[in-house]
Protein backbone atom coordinates (compact mmCIF):
# COMPACT_ATOMS: atom_id res chain seq x y z
CA UNK A 1 0.00 0.00 0.00
CA UNK A 2 0.99 3.80 -0.22
CA UNK A 3 1.63 5.92 2.10
CA UNK A 4 1.57 9.56 2.01
CA UNK A 5 3.95 11.41 3.94
CA UNK A 6 2.91 15.19 5.26
CA UNK A 7 5.70 17.64 4.07
CA UNK A 8 6.74 19.91 6.41
CA UNK A 9 5.58 23.53 5.06
CA UNK A 10 7.70 26.70 5.80
CA UNK A 11 5.67 29.47 8.21
CA UNK A 12 6.54 32.76 8.04
CA UNK A 13 6.39 33.86 11.96
CA UNK A 14 5.41 37.43 12.51
CA UNK A 15 5.72 38.94 15.73
CA UNK A 16 3.51 42.69 14.69
CA UNK A 17 3.50 45.77 15.71
CA UNK A 18 2.28 46.29 19.43
CA UNK A 19 3.50 43.21 20.32
CA UNK A 20 6.15 42.41 22.64
CA UNK A 21 7.83 39.10 23.31
CA UNK A 22 10.38 37.65 25.44
CA UNK A 23 12.22 34.33 25.57
CA UNK A 24 14.22 31.93 23.18
CA UNK A 25 12.63 31.45 19.64
CA UNK A 26 13.83 28.78 17.94
CA UNK A 27 12.23 28.25 14.10
CA UNK A 28 12.71 26.54 11.22
CA UNK A 29 10.62 28.63 9.03
CA UNK A 30 11.33 32.84 8.75
CA UNK A 31 10.89 35.44 11.22
CA UNK A 32 9.54 39.11 10.71
CA UNK A 33 9.22 41.39 13.71
CA UNK A 34 7.89 44.88 13.05
CA UNK A 35 7.04 44.58 17.17
CA UNK A 36 9.37 44.01 20.49
CA UNK A 37 11.26 41.12 20.96
CA UNK A 38 13.52 40.56 23.85
CA UNK A 39 15.86 37.02 24.11
CA UNK A 40 17.42 35.06 22.04
CA UNK A 41 16.55 34.13 18.17
CA UNK A 42 17.44 30.69 16.48
CA UNK A 43 16.54 30.33 12.81
CA UNK A 44 16.97 28.01 9.85
CA UNK A 45 15.61 30.67 7.56
CA UNK A 46 15.34 34.37 7.50
CA UNK A 47 15.14 37.39 10.06
CA UNK A 48 14.28 40.36 9.37
CA UNK A 49 13.87 43.16 11.61
CA UNK A 50 11.33 45.73 10.34
CA UNK A 51 11.41 49.41 10.10
CA UNK A 52 9.65 49.58 12.80
CA UNK A 53 10.67 46.40 14.85
CA UNK A 54 13.37 46.50 17.84
CA UNK A 55 14.69 43.00 18.79
CA UNK A 56 17.10 43.37 22.08
CA UNK A 57 18.21 39.57 21.31
CA UNK A 58 21.31 37.65 20.13
CA UNK A 59 20.30 36.34 16.31
CA UNK A 60 21.62 33.33 14.68
CA UNK A 61 19.94 32.65 11.18
CA UNK A 62 20.86 32.08 7.63
CA UNK A 63 20.47 35.83 6.05
CA UNK A 64 19.43 38.67 8.47
CA UNK A 65 17.95 41.94 7.14
CA UNK A 66 17.72 44.83 9.69
CA UNK A 67 15.60 48.04 9.02
CA UNK A 68 14.75 48.83 12.73
CA UNK A 69 16.97 48.46 15.33
CA UNK A 70 19.18 45.79 16.85
CA UNK A 71 20.72 45.72 20.08
CA UNK A 72 22.66 42.03 20.20
CA UNK A 73 25.18 40.06 18.19
CA UNK A 74 24.17 38.90 15.40
CA UNK A 75 25.24 35.64 13.82
CA UNK A 76 24.86 34.90 10.15
CA UNK A 77 25.98 31.93 7.76
CA UNK A 78 24.43 34.05 4.56
CA UNK A 79 24.01 37.69 4.50
CA UNK A 80 23.74 40.71 6.50
CA UNK A 81 21.66 43.74 5.15
CA UNK A 82 21.13 46.65 7.10
CA UNK A 83 18.91 49.21 5.63
CA UNK A 84 18.96 52.93 5.46
CA UNK A 85 16.66 52.89 8.35
CA UNK A 86 18.93 50.43 9.98
CA UNK A 87 20.44 50.23 13.44
CA UNK A 88 22.35 47.68 14.48
CA UNK A 89 24.25 47.54 18.19
CA UNK A 90 26.78 44.76 18.56
CA UNK A 91 29.31 42.43 16.85
CA UNK A 92 28.16 40.54 14.24
CA UNK A 93 29.65 37.16 12.08
CA UNK A 94 28.82 36.96 8.64
CA UNK A 95 29.87 35.71 5.21
CA UNK A 96 28.37 38.70 3.58
CA UNK A 97 27.54 42.28 4.54
CA UNK A 98 25.61 44.81 3.09
CA UNK A 99 25.43 48.40 4.62
CA UNK A 100 22.82 50.69 2.19
CA UNK A 101 23.42 53.84 2.92
CA UNK A 102 22.16 55.76 5.82
CA UNK A 103 22.57 52.49 7.99
CA UNK A 104 24.24 51.80 11.10
CA UNK A 105 26.59 49.28 12.69
CA UNK A 106 27.96 49.98 16.17
CA UNK A 107 30.08 46.85 17.15
CA UNK A 108 33.00 44.62 15.75
CA UNK A 109 32.35 42.53 12.32
CA UNK A 110 34.35 39.71 11.52
CA UNK A 111 33.69 38.50 7.85
CA UNK A 112 34.18 34.43 7.54
CA UNK A 113 34.25 33.04 3.69
CA UNK A 114 31.94 30.03 2.77
CA UNK A 115 33.23 26.94 3.05
CA UNK A 116 33.17 27.01 -0.84
CA UNK A 117 34.63 29.77 -1.68
CA UNK A 118 37.50 28.36 0.75
CA UNK A 119 37.46 24.92 -1.02
CA UNK A 120 37.87 26.84 -4.54
CA UNK A 121 40.53 29.26 -3.33
CA UNK A 122 42.67 25.93 -2.21
CA UNK A 123 41.79 24.39 -5.61
CA UNK A 124 43.03 27.33 -7.30
CA UNK A 125 46.34 27.92 -5.43
CA UNK A 126 46.87 23.92 -5.80
CA UNK A 127 47.08 24.31 -9.50
CA UNK A 128 49.70 27.23 -9.80
CA UNK A 129 53.02 25.98 -10.18
CA UNK A 130 55.89 27.23 -8.08
CA UNK A 131 57.50 29.87 -9.74
CA UNK A 132 61.56 29.20 -9.96
CA UNK A 133 64.15 31.84 -8.73
CA UNK A 134 66.46 31.45 -11.65
CA UNK A 135 63.93 32.01 -14.05
CA UNK A 136 62.21 34.84 -11.90
CA UNK A 137 66.12 36.82 -12.38
CA UNK A 138 65.65 36.29 -15.99
CA UNK A 139 62.47 38.14 -16.13
CA UNK A 140 63.69 40.94 -13.77
CA UNK A 141 65.95 43.25 -15.50
CA UNK A 142 67.08 44.64 -12.15
CA UNK A 143 67.88 41.40 -11.19
CA UNK A 144 69.62 40.31 -14.01
CA UNK A 145 72.12 44.05 -13.26
CA UNK A 146 72.64 43.16 -10.03
CA UNK A 147 74.29 40.09 -11.06
CA UNK A 148 76.62 41.40 -13.73
CA UNK A 149 77.72 44.02 -11.52
CA UNK A 150 78.33 41.89 -8.57
CA UNK A 151 80.43 39.51 -11.12
CA UNK A 152 82.40 42.77 -11.92
CA UNK A 153 83.22 43.68 -8.26
CA UNK A 154 84.71 39.79 -7.70
CA UNK A 155 86.91 39.56 -11.26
Amino acid sequence: MFKETKRQSSTDTLIGPGTTVEGHLLSEANIRIEGEYRGEITCQGDVIIGEGGVARANITSKDVTVAGKVIGDIVTSGRLTITASGQLHGSVTTHNLLIQDGGLLNGTCTMEKTAEYRSRQAAEADSHQPVKEAANKETHPKEKEKEKEKARQAG
